[in-house]
């Protein structure tokens, strides 16, 4: 007489798990491709980027009932479902860290060394067709009060030299920090303050965020303020002060060198 073998269950939920998460890692790895090509448009990259991490949760979602099913009834597929885990989480933890970190700081995306007079972004046709015909509007009183709680370090250089050469040490630092300089006006002339204008992008996703830079001659010396804008979203996740004091940190040291 023949025993009939009794087939163990495996749940399907972790093959759906496993599946759908390596599709989330190759939709997000297409576009980072995309994202990062130059001339590409960065509102259809983002897009993409979006269903990536969406396609990371329902692979979330997939592997949690998986191990439900294992825990209650014993079913297989509990490899699939932890690699499925394991591929989803590498996609959401960048996600995650960035949205703990909005936790704790201010919705603020525009980020300035003179909270009073904030430096203004320049109105040339060279300037608007580098920002793609945007002008980025001071944000208002509520942020900026917001930005002193959060960032009460972020505050002008001032060096004891000479406006001109404080403004030649300002744009090898945007040079040296890989800034796309787009425009560069030497102090002087009817206004006074030099400007530097540029494009900056972050390191990952390649957005371009805003930067302007004031040299303001002084009596003693020269100031240097700066202010950098995100252009998209309403929170930057403090990528603005840290490119701010990081790029005056370039500066006094060239300062430093020089002397």
């Amino acid at each position: 007489m023949r025993r009939q073998l009794v087939e163990e269950p495996v749940t399907r939920a972790g093959i759906h798990a496993r599946t759908v998460a390596v599709f989330a890692l190759i939709v997000i790895g297409i576009a980072l491709l995309i994202v990062r090509s130059p001339g590409s448009e960065t509102g259809p990259a983002l897009v993409v980027v979006a269903c990536g991490l969406a396609l990371a949760l329902l692979a979330v979602v997939f592997a949690v009932y998986a191990f439900v099913r294992v825990w209650r009834e014993g079913a297989g597929g509990l490899g699939a479902a932890l690699v499925g885990l394991a591929l989803a989480g590498s996609v959401l933890a960048y996600p995650a860290y960035g949205a703990l970190k909005a936790l704790r700081l201010p919705a603020i995306a525009d980020v300035t060394t003179d909270t009073e007079h904030p430096p203004a972004f320049s109105r040339s046709r060279l300037a608007f067709a580098a920002r793609d015909g945007r002008y980025p509007a001071d944000p208002g009183p509520q942020a900026r009060s917001a930005q002193r709680g959060a960032y009460p370090q972020i505050a002008p250089l001032t060096l004891d030299i000479g406006a001109d050469e404080a403004f030649e040490l300002a744009r090898r630092a945007a040079v040296n920090r890989k800034w796309q300089v787009v425009e560069a006006v030497r102090p002087g002339g009817r206004i006074g303050d030099g400007r530097i204008e540029a494009v900056v992008r972050s390191r990952l996703l390649n957005l371009p965020d805003d930067v302007t830079v004031r040299v303001r001659p002084r009596a003693d010396g020269a100031r240097i303020d700066v202010r950098s804008a995100s252009r998209f979203g309403s929170r930057d996740l403090g990528a603005n002060a840290d490119r701010i004091r990081t790029y005056l940190d370039e500066v006094a040291n060239l300062a430093i060198a020089v002397k």
